[in-house]
C-alpha cells in the first residue's frame, strides 16, 4: 500500500477541503448471489466516486458515488420529480472495503450494509491509473481510522492502516453477517448518511434537561436483561441528540404488575433516570450498524420526545434487541414467547432487523426548506392568492359538532366522495388537479327510510353506483345510485353473518360492469353477488374459519388474489374464495388497520397505528421459487422478511402527538406501476418514495403538515402525484413535489392556510 503522504497532506489538513480524493470515470453495480435475482445489476453507467469530509461531524467520511450524465441527458430527466443520483456511505469497517478485479477491471467492493448479506457495491474503476486508485484506497483506510480512533490520521503509518485492509476469512463464519461484528466502544457516534447521530453537547451548552418519565417504577426490580450504554435525549432546537448519561439499560417485569408487563428503565450510579412502559406507541426502531435503540415518550403532559441507548457492543446490543422483541410481544399478545412456533419466532425477529438509514435532519434540509418557499412557481403563486367565494359553489352547512370521517376516490368519473355525517361530499377534480365541491348527497337513508351514518364507503359498477355499510345494520349493504343521489337497494347478505369488511372483485373491477364484490366477517370470507334471490352471499364460495381471527381488512390483486388481515396482526394470502389460504404470514402482535397490495400481487402494504409493515410475496427459496405467496406457500423456513415503515423517533418528538396512522394505499392506475405509498397522522400527510423502499431506503419519506386532523388520503386515480386530502373540515388536493424531506421546519411550522376554492373547501358541506 502507497501512502502518498505529501499529497494526502494538502487535502487532509485542510478542513475545508470537503472532496478529499475522486476518481472521475467508473460504473457502479450491485452485486448479489444465491438468489433468484440478476446477480450483477448495474445501478449507474457512469459515475464517479468520491471520498468526501462531513463538514459537521468531525473525523467522519463519506463514500459517495454519483451519476455522471451525458450532455443533453440532464435535460431529458427535468420533468422527472426525482431521481436516484447519488449512492452515500458512511465510511466504517464495517463496509469491509477492498480492492478487486473483474473481468480484467479494476473494482472497489464494498458491502451493502441496508441489503442482504450476499449484496456488496462494486464500483470499476478501470478508465483510472494505478497510483490514483491506491491514493483513493489509503484515503479510505485513512477515514475509517479516525472514525474508529477519533483521532487525525496525519501521523498515521502504513502498519497501522493495516488493520483496515479487509481480509478474506479463513473459515466459514456462522451467525449472522459478518457487517454486524463487534465495534469498537471508543468509535465515534454515526455521522450525517447514515443516523441520526448522538451527539454530545456542546460544552459552551447547558446540558439539555432530562425529561421526568410519565411513569415511574418506584423501586429496581430485577432485570430480565442488562446492558451497557450511553443514554441521549432528541434536543429539538440544536436538531441532534445529546449525551444524558452512561448507563445500565435494564428490561424488567416489576412484581407488582401484570404477568406481560414489562418496562425500559435506565440506571446510573443505582439510581433510575427513566423508566418507559414496552408498548407499540414507543414508536421503537433499532439501528444494528451504529448500535443504537431510539423510541418515543409521551409525558404526563402529552409532550412528544426522543430517546436513545447506544451500547457498548453488538453482542449486547443483540442480547437486549432479543429480550426487548420477546416483551414486545408478549405484551402484544399477552402469551408467553416460548409457546410461540420456531418458525414464527423467527419471522418475528426478522421484522427487527431494519436498515440503516440515512441522517435527514441537516442544514442542507433548512435551505432546501427555505429555497422552495422562495423558488414558488407561478402557478403556486396563483393558486395562493385570495379568490372570493361564489356562494353557488359553497356546500350546505351541517349540524354542529359534525366531521368528514372518510373519502373514496372515483376511477372513471373523476370525483371524489367524503362522508360526513349521514351526507356524501361529491367534490369534482379540476384541470389544474384541484377539487372543487361539486354537490352533497344528503340525508343517507335506506329504502325503508331510516337515515344512517355510513361506516364504509366503495364505488361500484363503473363508479355509478356506491355500496355503503350501515353500523347499525351489519347483515346487510346498501346500493346508492348516484345519478339519483339516493339509497335504491337493501342487500341482505346472510341472516346470521355480519359484514365487516368489503372490497372490489379485483385491483380494477370498479372500471368494469362486473356486480359481485368480495365481503368477510369476524372470521368468514365470502363473495356476495346482488344479482342473486334472497341473500346474497354466494354459498359456494364462502370459507369460514373455526377460530376467532376478527379479520379487519381485505384487498385484491389485478387478478382477483386476496390478501385479509387480522386484528391479531396476521395476514393470509388466497388464490380464490372458497379454499384455505395459501400462505399465512404470522402476527408481530399489532393489530391491522388497513391493507393494500400492489396490481400484480408481488407488493402488500398493512397499516397498523404505528409503522407500516411492508412484506415481498416473492418466494426466494425451495420447491415453488419465483411464485407469490398467493399462488403457492412459503416453505416454512424462509418465511418473507416483513420491514416496517415508520417514523423516526426524532421527528415524531416535533410533531406534537403521537403517531396513528391512517390505512395507507399504494398509487393505482392501470398499467402503470406502483410507484408510492400514502398515509396521514395527526395532522400530517406521509408519503414514501416505493422505488427508494425497494431498495431498502425505508426512511425516504415526505411530509406535510396542515391546520387540521387528516381524516383519510389517497391519490387520485391514475396519478402517482395528486393526492386527495379530506381533513376534518376542508377536502384538498396537493400534488405530492409539494410535500417536504421532514425537518424541524417543516414538521413543526404549520401549512399556510390557502384561501383558493381550487384548492381546499373549507366548508363544511
Amino acid at each position: 500500500m502507497n501512502i502518498f503522504r505529501s499529497l494526502i497532506g494538502k487535502v487532509w489538513q485542510d478542513p475545508n477541503a470537503a472532496e478529499v480524493v475522486k476518481i472521475s470515470e467508473g460504473q457502479l453495480f450491485l452485486v448479489r448471489s444465491g438468489t433468484v435475482r440478476s446477480d450483477r445489476e448495474c445501478i449507474y453507467n457512469d459515475a464517479m466516486a468520491t471520498v468526501r469530509r462531513i463538514s459537521n461531524m468531525e473525523h467522519n467520511f463519506q463514500l459517495v458515488v454519483t451519476r455522471v450524465y451525458e450532455e443533453g441527458d440532464q435535460e431529458l430527466l427535468e420533468d422527472e420529480e426525482e431521481t436516484d443520483e447519488e449512492r452515500v456511505f458512511l465510511i466504517s469497517e464495517e463496509l469491509e472495503f477492498r480492492t478487486g478485479v473483474t473481468e480484467g477491471e479494476p473494482t472497489f467492493v464494498w458491502r451493502d450494509l441496508d441489503g442482504d448479506v450476499d449484496e456488496f457495491y462494486e464500483f470499476v474503476a478501470g478508465g483510472t491509473n494505478g497510483p490514483m486508485r491506491a491514493f483513493f484506497e489509503t484515503c479510505m483506510y485513512r477515514a475509517m481510522y479516525e472514525r474508529k480512533y477519533k483521532k487525525s490520521a496525519d501521523n498515521t503509518t502504513d502498519p497501522e492502516l493495516q488493520e483496515f485492509i479487509w481480509q478474506a476469512p479463513t473459515k466459514k463464519i456462522k451467525g449472522k453477517d459478518k457487517a454486524k461484528k463487534k465495534a469498537s466502544s471508543s468509535s465515534s457516534a454515526p455521522a450525517e448518511g447514515s443516523q441520526s447521530q448522538p451527539m454530545a453537547p456542546p460544552s459552551s451548552s447547558e446540558p439539555e434537561p432530562v425529561e421526568e418519565a410519565s411513569s415511574v417504577v418506584d423501586d429496581l426490580p430485577p432485570a430480565i436483561c442488562a446492558a451497557r450504554g450511553e443514554l441521549y435525549l432528541w434536543h429539538k432546537e440544536r436538531g441532534c441528540f445529546t449525551k444524558v448519561e452512561d448507563v445500565e439499560a435494564r428490561l424488567v417485569q416489576p412484581v407488582d404488575s401484570g404477568q406481560y408487563d414489562y418496562w425500559l428503565i435506565a440506571v446510573a450510579k443505582n439510581s433510575q433516570i427513566l423508566a418507559h412502559r414496552v408498548a407499540s406507541e414507543m414508536n421503537h426502531r433499532w439501528a444494528p450498524k451504529v448500535l443504537s435503540l431510539t423510541w418515543n415518550n409521551e409525558s404526563s403532559t402529552g409532550e412528544q420526545s426522543s430517546w436513545c441507548i447506544r451500547f457498548t457492543d453488538t453482542e449486547d446490543m443483540e442480547k437486549f434487541q432479543q429480550a426487548f422483541t420477546q416483551a414486545m410481544w408478549e405484551t402484544l399478545h399477552q402469551w408467553s414467547w416460548s409457546k410461540a412456533k420456531k418458525e414464527e419466532q423467527a419471522y418475528v425477529m426478522s421484522s427487527t432487523e431494519d436498515v440503516e438509514m440515512v441522517d435527514v435532519e441537516n442544514d442542507s434540509d433548512e435551505e432546501d426548506a427555505v429555497a422552495g418557499e422562495l423558488d414558488k412557481s407561478d402557478d403556486e403563486e396563483e393558486v395562493e392568492e385570495d379568490i372570493p367565494e361564489d356562494p353557488e359553489d359553497l356546500p350546505p352547512p351541517l349540524a354542529k359538532g359534525e366531521r368528514n370521517s372518510q373519502l373514496t376516490v372515483g376511477y372513471k368519473g373523476d370525483r371524489s366522495y367524503v362522508v360526513r355525517g349521514n351526507n356524501i361530499g361529491v367534490f369534482s377534480h379540476t384541470g389544474d388537479d384541484q377539487v372543487k365541491y361539486y354537490s352533497t348527497i344528503a340525508k343517507i337513508a335506506s329504502p325503508k327510510g331510516k337515515t344512517f351514518n355510513p361506516k364504509h364507503i366503495m364505488l361500484h359498477d363503473q363508479d355509478t353506483k356506491m355500496v355503503l355499510m350501515n353500523p347499525t345494520d351489519r347483515n346487510s349493504l346498501f346500493s346508492l345510485d348516484i345519478e339519483r343521489g339516493k339509497i335504491v337497494e337493501e342487500w341482505k347478505i346472510h341472516e346470521d353473518i355480519q359484514v365487516d369488511n368489503i372490497a372490489p372483485d379485483n385491483k380494477f373491477a370498479q372500471m368494469t360492469p362486473e356486480q359481485t364484490l368480495v365481503g368477510t366477517s369476524h372470521n368468514a370470507l365470502f363473495r356476495i353477488d346482488p344479482r342473486v334471490s334472497g341473500t346474497k352471499m354466494v354459498d359456494s364460495q364462502y370459507k369460514q374459519y373455526v377460530a376467532k381471527n376478527k379479520f379487519s381488512g381485505v384487498t385484491t390483486t389485478a387478478k382477483g388474489q386476496l390478501a385479509v388481515a387480522s386484528e391479531k396482526g396476521d395476514i393470509r394470502l388466497f388464490d380464490s374464495i372458497g379454499k384455505n389460504a395459501k400462505t399465512a404470514l404470522p402476527p408481530l402482535g399489532d393489530p391491522i388497520i388497513g391493507v393494500d397490495v400492489t396490481a400484480n400481487g408481488r407488493w402488500i402494504v398493512a397499516t397498523t397505528k404505528t409503522y407500516l409493515l411492508l412484506i415481498d410475496t416473492l418466494i426466494g427459496e425451495g420447491r415453488y421459487t419465483g411464485s407469490l405467496g398467493f399462488d403457492r406457500s412459503f416453505p416454512a423456513d424462509a418465511k418473507p422478511i416483513p420491514r416496517r415503515l415508520q417514523l423516526r423517533a426524532e421527528h415524531v418528538a416535533y410533531m406534537e402527538h403521537s403517531v396513528a396512522f391512517t390505512p395507507a394505499r399504494f398509487n393505482m392506475g392501470e398499467n402503470q406501476d406502483e410507484n408510492a405509498i400514502v398515509t396521514s397522522t395527526g395532522q400530517f400527510v406521509v408519503a414514501w418514495d416505493f422505488s427508494k423502499v425497494k431498495k431498502g431506503q425505508l426512511d425516504k419519506y415526505e411530509i406535510k403538515k396542515y391546520e387540521d386532523q387528516v381524516v383519510q388520503d389517497n391519490f387520485k386515480f391514475g396519478d402517482d402525484k395528486n393526492i386527495i386530502v379530506a381533513l376534518q373540515n376542508n377536502v384538498l388536493a396537493v400534488n405530492k413535489k409539494n410535500l417536504r424531506r421532514p425537518t424541524r421546519a417543516s414538521l413543526a411550522t404549520p401549512t399556510r392556510h390557502l384561501a383558493s376554492r381550487s384548492d381546499i373547501v373549507d366548508s363544511p358541506y
